[in-house]
């Protein structure tokens, strides 16, 4: 069991607003991601050289709020089950390439067009964290 620091935090030498490091790698390259454009959870973890899907997705569940987190997807293209009308709309402000769905689609709503829209990190993937 972890020990619990007087301030909050999870270890006795980290205050309870400290994002663990992992996190902080996470949502660092969720920030670089352009407008428009998508990378899947194990698209960041294989870019950070660390962790995987779950791992990404756990951290942009419990921390990403403050960064883009509609631009971290799945890897199907759906939307983010709960969110789909709010990440719709940063999706269409952002002219991020979408498929519509067709009429005999679950609540008819697009899905990331990920052949299009996925980011492979360009040219600032040569100096990586």
């Amino acid at each position: 069991m972890s020990e619990q620091s007087p301030e909050g935090g999870p270890y006795a030498d980290e205050p309870a607003h400290a994002l663990p490091e992992y996190a902080e790698r996470v949502l660092d390259v969720a920030e670089l991601i352009p407008p428009g454009r998508v990378m899947t959870y194990g698209d960041v973890a294989e870019w950070l050289e660390q962790g995987g899907p779950r791992q990404v997705g756990r951290v942009m569940a419990l921390y990403g709020g403050a960064a883009p987190w509609w631009r971290v997807v799945r890897a199907d293209g759906v939307l983010l089950p709960g969110h789909e009308q709010r990440a719709l709309g940063h999706y269409r402000a952002e002219g991020t390439p979408l498929k519509e769905a067709s009429r005999a689609a679950e609540g008819h709503l697009p899905r990331i067009d990920m052949r299009r829209a996925r980011w492979d990190g360009g040219d600032r993937a040569e100096g990586h964290t």
